[in-house]
């Protein structure tokens, strides 16, 4: 074989390779950052009359929204929309495409979420949105309350958009933990990290919920195996994320480094959509929320549960 054709078959080899590399990479080694996936209060103030943004605000709050809201900011409700009516259930792939078209996405838009509580009905929305395929989707920075305390303006006018021509994808795998994935885990069949990020008082049983929440379980404690990193680890006081590489580091330095996959989980999923955001979408780490989290695990007959605190049904 000549010289010539000896070069271009290695270099045809080399691309090949290379190629290879490329498509076979995990999720987590081409991270996403913040200014990705989050937008600060300035940044949405400046861009709020591009076309190419639709703000969605996604408030536990009954009223907040009518009450005011984000100039354009279409309303969201979790209760009634990002979950299903019958079953215990995201929405279905086909309600998803109606909502999502009924405020305006469509599939180059840039989706920015937003709401009361920390952003956490708004994180579960951008969670969601992932799920069913959405190429765009941000979150506000320090949510709906930083807005009202930097003395940003509202509105009560509603929206009317037309409709938007996104395409739902199927339901993305990944992203998304069930019982018995995190029942392996507990069982010690599994490599998985799994995370439990609600207060110290709930992971250790002495809580059975934070008070004022209605959604509970009869047993309290923590599924085994799983490390305690509260949400409001990664938060400051006004309510934003810490900076990327302060956070980066917290977590590493408690064991979560994004070398393994990684389960997040809470009470009925909301503040772990948060956690998954920060952890997903801003460090690019391979993450799944369990949304049945701890009212599904609390309430499931026959599986482990450590409770350090001692209490059984409820009593010390």
């Amino acid at each position: 074989m000549s010289t010539k054709k000896i070069s271009r078959v290695v270099a045809i080899a080399a691309s090949v390779a290379l190629l290879s590399s490329v498509t076979t990479a995990p999720s987590q080694a081409i991270p996403k950052n913040d200014t990705q996936t989050l937008v600060s209060a300035d940044w949405l103030a400046k861009n709020i009359n591009d076309p190419k943004i639709v703000v969605l605000e996604v408030s536990a709050e009954e009223g907040l929204y009518e009450r005011g809201h984000i100039n354009g900011a279409i309303k969201v409700s979790w209760t009634k929309e990002l979950v299903d009516p019958v079953n215990r259930n995201i929405l279905s792939q086909t309600a998803f495409q109606k909502l999502a078209r009924k405020a305006g996405i469509d599939k180059d838009s840039t989706v920015v979420f937003y709401g009361d509580n920390n952003n956490w009905f708004a994180a579960w929305g951008a969670w969601v949105f992932n799920i069913y395929g959405a190429q765009d989707v941000r979150l506000l920075n320090g949510g709906r309350t930083k807005w009202e305390k930097d003395g940003r303006p509202l509105t009560t006018a509603v929206s009317a958009p037309a409709l938007g021509d996104i395409v739902a994808k199927k339901a993305d795998a990944s992203l998304r933990a069930f019982l018995p994935e995190v029942l392996n885990v507990a069982k010690k069949k599994s490599n998985t990290a799994l995370v439990d990020i609600r207060s110290a008082d709930e992971y250790s049983g002495k809580l059975f919920a934070a008070p004022g929440f209605q959604e509970l379980a009869i047993r309290a404690g923590h599924i085994p195996g799983a490390i305690n990193i509260p949400w409001k680890t990664a938060i400051n006081a006004d309510g934003t994320f810490k900076g990327t590489a302060e956070v980066r580091k917290i977590y590493a330095d408690l064991g979560i480094d994004g070398k393994k996959p990684i389960i997040v989980y809470c009470r009925i999923g909301e503040r772990a959509s948060h956690t998954w955001f920060l952890l997903s979408q801003v460090l690019g780490y391979d993450v799944k929320v369990y949304d049945g989290s701890w009212t599904e695990y609390g309430n499931s007959v026959g599986v482990p549960i450590s409770n350090p605190a001692g209490t059984v049904w409820g009593v010390a």
